[in-house]
């Protein structure tokens, strides 16, 4: 029998492997283009011996704090439930501030531009690391310059075409095929730092302070280049759901910050030997019989790397949908076994259209850089905003020693965001359109939600007042269970009245299903269902469910059975308002505000889908609302 403690370490071995193919592709993919944008974007600062160094110390101290530091060792205990990303770290910081309306608004403001900003990144992403990947050509044969652009947008739509098959069997290849990019990334830096070893003075912090002296201005353009060493930090938080903080830990240590750091100083190495490498450090340093390979390598790194962004962007959006910013939009499980992999069609074939935009209106890596590190920095900027709430209400530390850290992070995300303003008119405008347009969509509906709530209990009766009422003169009642699915579990559903009014007649058993999204990843079974007796054949059935959780009515309702309501799907109908929404001569928003909310709600997935209630069991009744 194999020792508890030899299992343990095994697991935690395969998560940890598992974390490397896909926590870490797209912080790994990132020397294939920062320390050639911190010059090439620059051509003030001179590619010489103290800038050299001064850049690549810049390099391994944003490492050392902002990822090994604030992410890894204090970011990620603040998970939600073992949940992390912007949207659990909102509601999270949220749950902390119930009593108090201002802030609770705004945070939630704050973690919903987070959101929105991930998106921004999730566009830009894939675009810059394919085609980072694929211009390697241009150094391996510069005949074949011609055919970079095709084929980046070949390899992305290939990625995006087989979304839907799931990433389950592809996944198991993402840690031996990140494992072998981070070994031979880390190997070439070695290689030319033992060629060149006066490039470790850079790890003193003094080069990095002279970089700043002796370049002025021009050196804090230079950091919103340097944050491209950056990204992908922020997959480290939102994926301990998936792995756990330990694995994620451990990789990071043993493999990927080593082998980064090895390749980093090894293209330091080679600009100290030949300033001319500065055209692409990173394929330079590999022989001429390894550059192909290399290439390929190279893309696949970068397809993982998308692959992890894409996974992130359905899953963000999933939780969005069910925290109630986003309109119900029709979900796909690629898996029988892994809950947590999805495929949304619109967010796939969106995102994909998006990319190949972006791709032929940018052309190269070095004209997408500019685009890239608005999002990251703003997003790590709130996300250290949210865990500084979080460390104060929830984990009970003082207002000084929560600033006296989290101030020391804030400060430095505060200049990198800073730098990467600099970026907008040369494309840093880009991921902000996107996080302010969906940052807009998602307040409009939740804004609409709130004003549709409102509207139809104010045109609702009291569900115990009609209860008492209908008893008092019963209509006839017919055979069988009828659920009323509703939003508001104090008032008559609507179908119920249409359903009473058109048909003239009530099932023997009554019962009025609503839905709850709780603030928390998951709720266990035992929570799930709770059951209140209204009548002696009026039930109301409350079933609650995780932002991660998948509603599935029909799976819930064998819960109810324990609780003295059993319910047999072949016995029971369930019945659905379908509200038509039509605008009103007063709007409680601006006319096009109202106008995207209608088209919006006309266009979201049925309840009947997203609840995964069978077709044949379902009876819809239209109405309409004025909103």
């Amino acid at each position: 029998m194999q020792p508890a403690y030899k299992a343990q370490t095994t697991s935690l071995s395969a998560l940890a492997l598992g974390a490397i193919g896909v926590v870490y592709g797209d912080i790994g993919t990132s020397p294939l283009y920062t320390l050639k944008q911190v010059f090439m974007a620059n051509p003030g600062i001179a590619i010489e011996r103290t800038n050299i160094l001064g850049t690549l110390s810049l390099i391994f101290w944003s490492l050392i704090i902002v990822v090994s530091l604030k992410y890894v060792l204090f970011v990620m205990r603040a998970d939600n439930r073992g949940e992390g990303g912007v949207m659990a770290l909102m509601a999270l910081a949220l749950r902390q501030v119930k009593d108090k309306r201002h802030v609770y608004e705004l945070l939630m403001l704050l973690g919903l531009f987070g959101a929105a900003l991930f998106y921004g990144d999730g566009i830009i992403t894939p675009a810059i690391s394919v085609l980072s990947a694929i211009e390697g050509l241009k150094i391996a044969a510069p005949s074949l310059q011609p055919w970079v652009i095709p084929l980046t947008i070949l390899v992305l739509f290939l990625l995006f075409f087989f979304q839907r098959s799931g990433s389950a069997r592809v996944g198991k290849l993402f840690g031996p095929i990140m494992i072998l990019w981070f070994v031979t990334i880390g190997w070439l830096g070695l290689k030319a730092i033992m060629q060149t070893p006066a490039i470790l003075a850079a790890f003193n912090p003094y080069y990095a302070l002279n970089f700043f002296i002796k370049n002025k201005s021009l050196s804090f353009i230079a950091l919103g280049c340097i944050v491209l060493a950056l990204t992908g930090a922020e997959a480290l938080y939102a994926d301990i759901g998936h792995f756990g903080r330990r694995p994620i830990q451990r990789a990071w240590f043993i493999l990927v910050l080593p082998a980064l750091l090895l390749n980093y100083f090894g293209q330091g190495a080679l600009l100290l030997q030949s300033p001319a490498a500065i055209q692409n450090p990173f394929y330079l340093l590999a022989p001429s019989w390894l550059l192909y390979p290399l290439i390929i390598l190279a893309t696949l790194a970068t397809v993982i790397a998308s692959q992890a962004v894409i996974s992130g962007a359905f899953s963000i959006t999933h939780q969005a949908i069910k925290l109630g910013y986003l309109p119900r939009l029709e979900v796909q499980h690629t898996s029988e076994r892994e809950i947590g992999q999805i495929y949304l069609p619109a967010v796939n074939w969106g995102l994909l259209a998006a990319v190949i935009i972006v791709v032929l209106g940018f052309q190269s890596s070095d004209n997408l850089a500019s685009a890239y590190g608005v999002a990251v920095t703003g997003t790590m900027l709130i996300t250290t905003l949210l865990v500084f709430i979080v460390i104060h209400y929830q984990w009970h530390w003082r207002w000084w020693q929560a600033a006296l850290i989290f101030g020391f992070f804030l400060i430095i995300d505060i200049a990198f965001f800073s730098a990467n303003m600099l970026k907008i008119s040369s494309g840093g405008w880009l991921p902000l359109m996107i996080a302010v347009l969906l940052f807009t969509v998602m307040i409009t509906w939740k804004q609409g939600i709130r004003i549709f709530a409102i509207t139809t209990h104010n045109d609702s009766i009291p569900l115990l007042s009609f209860i008492h009422n209908i008893m008092q003169s019963p209509p006839t009642r017919v055979s069988g269970t009828a659920v009323f699915m509703t939003t508001d579990p104090y008032r008559v559903p609507r179908a119920l009245l249409h359903n009473l009014m058109h048909n003239k007649v009530l099932h023997e058993r009554i019962i009025v299903l609503t839905v709850e999204i709780e603030d928390v990843p998951h709720i266990s079974p035992i929570e799930r269902i709770e059951v209140r007796t209204l009548h002696e054949d009026f039930f109301l059935l409350l079933v609650r469910y995780g932002f991660k959780d998948d509603p599935n009515i029909p799976h819930a309702l064998p819960l109810c059975g324990p609780k003295g309501l059993d319910i047999h799907m072949m016995e029971t109908s369930f019945f659905l308002g379908r509200e038509t929404l039509v605008p009103t001569l007063h709007p409680q928003m601006a006319r096009w505000r109202e106008k995207l909310f209608l088209t919006m709600f006309r266009n979201a997935s049925s309840a009947t889908t997203f609840f995964k209630i069978p077709s044949n069991r379902v009876v819809e009744l239209g109405t309409q609302v004025e909103l």
